[in-house]
């Protein structure tokens, strides 16, 4: 594949690196990164085309993929991003085109850890009673913020951090923090203090850029809800880094020590 056509659904930290490596390992190469369009702005890759928007749905998908004659499909958007990866895997399985995933590892467990698994976020609201939840920091996103505006859950306030402004309904008691990472443990540490928060809720993105508020809640002993991320579609290759998406692609893996 001399001049292989690459696209890249992206709006991660991984698929910004896995660009810019394309064009030192592979500069004949076109790559196109299609970003959402969710965010006000985001962070376009160093290299290569990039793409605004949806694509709407599988089908405009594969009939964009072939418009294209794209070689590669590389799925690298965000864990949680389970509507847009099925659609990937089905667009790619019907035009015929070569597709992976590239997600990063979820966190790994440490035994100081206070972490309690949650198969949703219906899921993680209804064990904040029983552990009894009152100043909560929630870094969910901005969306399904609905979960945790019950009835049932009107007695707790909710530290709410996101990097755009949260859709409604929102939970009665909010603090809504915009910011976006990466963040530091001493940052992380005071945060926590400052709010008294008492139990964190999150997703197991996996990654640096957000891991210190782990750290943080488990020197203070708090208590983490863990979102359980969604599985990658059936039968789609899975990769870990930049290093590993390279080699599938048959080129070297060193190119990505050059993309920070």
């Amino acid at each position: 594949m001399p001049h292989p056509r690459v696209l890249i659904l992206g709006g991660t930290g991984e698929a910004r690196r896995l660009a810019g490596a394309l064009a030192t390992a592979a500069p004949d190469a076109h790559v196109t990164t299609s970003l959402a369009g969710r965010v006000t702005n985001p962070a376009a890759p160093a290299a290569g085309d990039v793409r605004v928007g949806g694509f709407g749905g599988p089908d405009a998908l594969a009939a964009w993929l072939v418009a294209h004659r794209i070689d590669v499909l590389v799925d690298a958007t965000h864990p949680f991003a389970a509507t847009i990866s099925a659609h990937a895997a089905q667009a790619a399985a019907s035009s015929g085109t070569d597709h992976f995933a590239l997600r990063r590892p979820g966190w790994p467990v440490d035994p100081r850890d206070r972490r309690h698994p949650a198969r949703s976020l219906a899921d993680a609201a209804a064990q904040l009673p029983v552990l009894g939840g009152r100043r909560v920091f929630l870094t969910t996103g901005r969306q399904g913020l609905a979960a945790f505006a019950g009835p049932e859950l009107d007695g707790s306030h909710f530290l709410v951090r996101t990097v755009e402004p949260p859709e409604p309904p929102l939970p009665r008691s909010t603090h809504i923090l915009l910011d976006r990472g990466p963040y530091t443990l001493e940052g992380e540490t005071a945060l926590l203090l400052d709010h008294r928060v008492d139990v964190l809720v999150t997703k197991d993105s996996g990654g640096p850029a957000t891991a210190a508020k782990l750290t943080a809640a488990r020197g203070l002993g708090l208590p983490v809800v863990m979102v359980e991320r969604p599985p990658t579609p059936e039968g789609v290759p899975e990769v870990p880094d930049v290093r590993a998406a390279l080699a599938r692609l048959g080129l070297s893996p060193a190119a990505a020590d050059t993309c920070p």
